[in-house]
């Protein structure tokens, strides 16, 4: 599985984190091990740009995401598709605001994000009910595996 992430947010981001987490994330999903993701940590300028652009709405975002091939979460009776599973974008300095609202650490918070990115990628979406609670669930169920596996700490 190649993933590839990147620093340009001027924050501390800690990349070998944010690659082991996805690692772990895709691995439970049943993504096919040659699949590719991307993740892309910026600044607020950045973020606020591609949140106009794509989502025509304004400031910074905690997180985006763009999907390439349409890749989804592989099942036990068929084999996955390897792809280009596609970019997320993380704005470190949201995260961290974020973080102390919510009482926990900046890398919680982008462990977060990057989870959530990423199963947006993978066609889940939260913006019906229904949806959101499968989707929120998931995304519980995965960070809560990536704690137990001890990867998680509180960074």
């Amino acid at each position: 599985m190649s993933i590839e992430v990147n620093d340009e947010s001027g924050e501390s981001v800690d990349g070998e984190r944010i690659s082991a987490l996805a690692r772990h994330v895709l691995d439970r999903l049943k993504v096919h091990p040659q699949a590719e993701l991307s993740v892309l940590a910026v600044d607020v300028d950045t973020m606020s740009s591609l949140h106009v652009q794509w989502m025509d709405e304004e400031g910074p975002t905690d997180v985006l995401s763009f999907p390439m091939d349409e890749l989804r979460p592989g099942r036990d009776d068929e084999e996955p598709e390897p792809g280009l599973l596609g970019d997320v974008v993380l704005c470190p300095a949201v995260a961290a605001t974020q973080a102390a609202a919510a009482g926990h650490s900046t890398a919680e918070e982008l462990d977060l994000l990057t989870t959530h990115g990423i199963l947006h990628l993978l066609g889940y979406d939260h913006a019906e009910p229904e949806e959101e609670r499968e989707m929120f669930g998931l995304q519980t169920e995965l960070l809560r595996d990536w704690a137990d596996v001890g990867r998680g700490g509180t960074g």
